[in-house]
C-alpha cells in the first residue's frame, strides 16, 4: 500500500483554521470520498505517532498521540485506551498486507513495555498503575489531577497486541509471540482480571462507575487472552476464572429497552459509550448474539435507536431528519463539553455497528426482528414485523437495503464535516458544524478506518465470542490475580519472506516518486500545473511549471495528476497555477508546504489537494 505524504500544506503544524476549509464532501460522491480519505487517515494516524510523526515532535518512539493539539485543548498525550483502539485498527490493516506497519506496531509494543513500567498517580506495574489513563508524550508519567483511574486502556491494549501476536504464530514466528508480546500481555490481562470488578472512570472521564464499555472489552481481552495464552504454550487460569463473571456482570446493564451506560453519574444512561461497546467486540464468526451485545442483536440495535435518537432534537444541524435518517452523534444528549457537539468518533460508530449488523446477517443467511428490535426496523421499513426472514426473501432485501443506507446516511455526515483536505478534528458544533476542539484527532480517524473497512466487509479476525457465551448460574464480584513482570524490548529479531514483507535490511529511498493531485474546475483550453520553490518545480517560474493531466477528469471529479521524482526527505512549497492562452492564475495564499517522506521501503507518495 502507497503511503499517502502528509498535508501539511493544508493544515501546518498547530493550526486550529476548521472553518476556512471548503466541504469537499458535499460535491463528492460517498464512495469516491471514502477512497481518498482512508488514505488520508491512515497518513494523519501515522503523523501522531512518535518519534517520525511529521505532528507530534518530541514523542517517543511507537508512542500514539491523542492530537498534536496543545492548547484549548492540551490532546498532546498518549492516553492508553485511545493508543490500544488506534494500534489494534492498523494491526488490522497490516494483517489484511499493510506491510509496512510492521516496524510502526512493533515500537508501540516496544513503548507499552517501558510505559507499564512507568511509576505514577495511580500506581507502580503490580500496583495498580496500569490503570492510569494518560502518560506525557516522552513516557513520563503526568502527575497533574486527573479522573484516574481508568480500567479499559489495559484490555484495549491488550487486544491490539494479542491481534499481532496471533498474526505471528500464524506465520512461523511463535517464539517472538511467547518472548516479547506475551509478557507484556499478560500484565494487562493481570490488571483486567484484579480489577474489573472495582469502580473508575468511563472513557469519557467524567463519570465515576462501573462503564459497559469498559466491562465488555474486558471480558474480550480475558477470552482472546486464555487462547493466545494457550498459542504460546502458557496459561491464564485467571483469564478462565473471571471471564464467564464479567460476561454474566455485563447483562445487567441491559435496560429492557437500551444498554445503561454506566452505574453511576446520575444520567440517563443513553450514551455512544454503548455502541462503541459493542462494535469494539464484534466478532465477525458470532451469530446475532444478546449476551455479548453483538452490533446485529436485538438489543444492540434497540441500543443503537435510543441512543442515536437522543441526539436528534438537541443539534441544529439535525434539524428536519426524519426518523429513517441519519443524524450526527455526541457522546450524551446531556453533555456540555466545548457546549456539548457531535464527535466525528461517534457519528462514525453509529454507522460502523449497521455495517457490522449488516455482514453478519449476509454471513447468517437471514435476519430476525423480535419485539425487541421492532422499532428499530420499523423506523426504516414500516411494515417490518416479528420474524426470521431468509436472504433469499424481497423482505430481507428490503431491509437490508434500507439499513445500508442508513448506515451510509451517517458517514456522510462525516463527509459532510471534515475538510476539504480530509482532516477530522475532534468534533464538529452543532450549531453549523464547523469543527472544533482538538484538531487532527487520531481516534477520529481510525474510526473513519475501521468503518470504512466494515462497509466493504473487510473484518477483524475473530477473537472466541462463540465459546464465550455461557453464563454462570449467579454473578459473583469476583478478582483474580495475575502475573506482573518488567518487560524491556531491546530490539526485534527480522520478519521476513511474508508476502509484501519490506526487504530486509530496510533500505531508505534516496528518490521518491511524488503523484501530485489536485481536484481543479477547468474550462476548455485550461491547463493546470505545480509551480514551487525547488528546481524540480520550476522555481516559482510558472515558465518551468510542471504540467498536471487530465485524464482522469470528470464533471464530478475534476481531477488533475502529476508525478515529479524528488529527492527523499526534501522540503520545499508550491502552488498550483491554471494557465490559458499564456495567462497564468494562481491559486490564492498561504504557499502549500510538502516534505518529501523517507519511510523505509517507500518509493512512491501521493499527495492530494483542493485548488482554492
Amino acid at each position: 500500500m502507497v503511503l499517502l505524504s502528509s498535508y501539511l500544506g493544508a493544515l501546518a503544524l498547530g493550526s486550529t483554521a476548521f472553518a476556512a476549509q471548503p466541504i469537499l464532501g458535499r460535491a463528492t460522491s460517498l464512495d469516491a470520498w471514502l477512497s481518498t480519505e482512508a488514505s488520508i487517515s491512515r497518513q494523519a494516524i501515522l503523523n501522531n505517532i512518535g518519534a517520525d510523526g511529521q505532528w507530534v515532535p518530541g514523542a517517543a518512539s511507537g508512542v500514539v498521540i491523542a492530537s498534536p493539539s496543545k492548547s484549548d485543548p492540551d490532546y498532546f498525550y498518549t492516553w492508553t485506551r485511545d493508543a490500544g483502539l488506534v494500534m489494534k485498527t492498523l494491526v488490522d490493516l497490516f494483517r489484511g498486507g499493510d506491510a509496512s506497519l510492521l516496524p510502526i506496531i512493533e515500537q508501540f509494543i516496544s513503548a507499552q513495555a517501558r510505559i507499564q513500567g512507568v511509576s505514577n498517580p495511580s500506581g507502580g506495574l503490580s500496583s495498580g498503575g496500569l490503570g492510569e489513563p494518560k502518560l506525557n508524550a516522552d513516557e513520563t508519567a503526568f502527575t497533574g489531577s486527573w479522573g484516574r483511574p481508568q480500567r479499559d486502556g489495559p484490555a484495549l491494549r491488550a487486544t491490539a497486541m494479542i491481534a499481532f501476536g496471533e498474526w505471528l504464530i500464524e506465520n512461523g514466528y511463535t517464539s517472538i509471540a511467547t518472548d516479547l508480546v506475551w509478557p507484556v500481555v499478560r500484565n494487562d490481562l493481570s490488571y483486567v482480571a484484579q480489577y474489573w470488578n472495582q469502580t473508575g472512570f468511563d472513557l469519557w472521564e467524567e463519570v465515576q462507575g462501573s462503564s459497559f464499555f469498559t466491562v465488555a472489552v474486558s471480558h474480550r481481552a480475558l477470552v482472546e487472552g486464555s487462547t493466545f495464552a494457550k498459542n504460546v504454550g502458557s496459561s491464564c487460569s485467571y483469564c478462565d476464572s473471571q471471564a464467564p463473571q464479567i460476561r454474566c456482570y455485563l447483562q445487567s446493564f441491559w435496560t429492557g429497552s437500551y444498554i445503561v451506560a454506566n452505574f453511576g453519574g446520575g444520567r440517563t444512561g443513553k450514551d455512544i459509550n454503548t455502541v462503541l461497546g459493542s462494535i469494539h467486540t464484534f466478532d465477525p464468526q458470532a451469530t446475532c448474539d444478546d449476551t455479548t451485545f453483538q452490533p446485529c442483536s436485538a438489543r444492540a440495535l434497540a441500543n443503537h435507536k435510543s441512543v442515536t435518537d437522543s441526539f436528534r432534537s438537541i443539534y441544529a444541524i439535525n434539524s428536519g431528519r426524519a426518523q429513517n435518517q441519519a443524524v450526527a452523534v455526541g457522546r450524551y444528549a446531556e453533555d456540555v463539553y466545548y457546549n456539548g457537539n457531535p464527535w466525528f468518533l461517534t457519528t462514525l460508530a453509529a454507522a460502523e455497528q449497521l455495517y457490522d449488523a449488516l455482514y453478519q446477517w449476509n454471513k447468517i443467511g437471514s435476519l430476525s426482528i423480535t419485539d425487541v428490535s421492532l422499532p428499530f426496523f420499523k423506523a426504516l421499513y414500516s411494515s417490518a414485523a416479528t420474524g426470521t426472514y431468509a436472504s433469499s426473501t424481497t423482505v430481507y432485501k428490503d431491509i437490508v437495503a434500507a439499513v445500508k443506507t442508513y448506515a451510509d446516511g451517517y458517514t456522510q455526515i462525516a463527509q459532510t464535516y471534515a475538510s476539504s483536505n480530509g482532516s477530522m478534528a475532534e468534533q464538529f458544533t452543532k450549531a453549523d458544524g464547523t469543527q472544533t476542539s482538538a484538531r487532527d484527532l487520531t481516534w477520529s480517524y481510525a474510526a473513519l478506518l475501521t468503518a470504512n473497512s466494515r462497509r466493504n466487509a473487510v473484518v477483524p479476525a475473530p477473537w472466541g465470542q462463540s465459546l464465550a457465551t455461557s453464563l454462570p448460574s449467579a454473578c459473583s464480584p469476583t478478582s483474580a490475580t495475575g502475573t506482573y513482570s518488567s518487560v524491556v524490548i531491546t530490539s526485534w529479531p527480522t520478519i521476513s519472506g511474508y508476502p509484501g514483507a519490506p526487504d530486509t535490511p530496510c533500505q531508505i529511498p534516496t528518490t521518491v516518486s511524488v503523484t501530485f493531485d489536485v481536484k481543479a474546475t477547468t474550462v476548455y483550453g485550461q491547463d493546470v500545473k505545480i509551480v514551487g520553490s525547488i528546481s524540480q518545480l520550476g522555481s516559482w517560474n510558472p515558465s518551468n511549471a510542471v504540467a498536471l493531466s487530465a485524464d482522469k477528469y470528470t464533471s464530478d471529479n475534476p481531477l488533475w495528476s502529476g508525478t515529479v521524482n524528488l529527492p527523499a526527505g526534501q522540503s520545499f512549497e508550491y502552488k498550483f497555477i491554471r494557465v490559458q492562452n499564456g495567462a497564468v492564475t494562481w491559486e490564492s495564499d498561504p504557499n502549500r508546504k510538502y516534505t518529501v517522506p523517507t519511510t523505509c521501503g517507500v518509493k512512491s507518495a501521493v499527495q492530494s489537494d483542493v485548488w482554492r
